[in-house]
């Protein structure tokens, strides 16, 4: 589905990412941990074309999206939900969904999105800045699904949302996983989060991967010790 090879990605004359290579299956969800600073949101930039790369390949479907405009990548199948959620805090919540809907030119909200989130529906007048922390990340994922994607990027998901809605986003991701056949790459440091949605783990430090392992086979200590200060 997404098949990153040798990714590097500088700011300037100093590299942060090096040669990062890895690919997903259909309607699989891989997390990215790793502490701050190791270089996940900038993977996540580079993958949607908001920061360009030095070199590499990234392919989508065999598609090369390298050099395509972040915009270009969002019609091929490419959708992002960025740290910090970056919804619109004057628009409704309604407002906020049909931006993402621009690329697909529909014209009203698939029934589904609100059948994923109906607090967005019990919601849709209100402004999105008046939301809570984990409803403006479930508006921030409903904009990205209303594009259609095949693949969608989510960076550190769960910053700024309690832990008892923590549960809750992961069980959500798992249903649209299968309810939309989509895959998903999650950019994490909670790791308890992670092993309740994740199929695979990639760990990165430095700007490379420094350990991957399938779910059930997954050393929970070794990744906690990346994690930790």
């Amino acid at each position: 589905m997404l098949d990153v090879t040798r990714l590097s990605v500088a700011y300037g004359q100093s590299e942060v990412l090096h040669s990062l290579s890895f690919a997903t299956d259909k309607a699989e969800i891989v997390a990215v941990m790793g502490r701050n600073g190791m270089g996940k949101t900038t993977m996540m930039k580079s993958l949607m074309g908001i920061l360009p790369s030095r070199s590499g390949s990234i392919r989508l479907e065999g598609t090369e999206l390298g050099g395509l405009e972040s915009h270009e990548r969002v019609a091929h199948g490419l959708a992002f939900v960025p740290q910090g959620r970056m919804i619109f805090p004057t628009l409704t919540v309604e407002e906020n969904i049909r931006t993402g809907m621009v690329v697909r030119k529909k014209s009203r909200i698939p029934d589904e999105i609100f059948a994923l989130f109906p607090v967005l529906y019990d919601m849709r007048h209100r402004r999105g800045g008046n939301l809570s922390g984990g409803q403006q990340q479930q508006l921030a994922i409903a904009r990205a699904l209303v594009a259609d994607p095949k693949v969608l990027l989510l960076d550190e998901p769960t910053e700024g949302i309690q832990p008892s809605i923590i549960k809750d986003m992961a069980r959500v991701l798992k249903e649209i996983r299968s309810m939309m056949s989509l895959t998903i790459v999650v950019s994490e440091q909670v790791l308890s989060f992670a092993m309740d949605v994740a199929d695979r783990f990639l760990v990165m430090e430095n700007g490379e991967f420094v350990y991957e392992d399938v779910a059930e086979n997954v050393d929970e200590t070794k990744i906690a010790g990346f994690l930790s200060v």
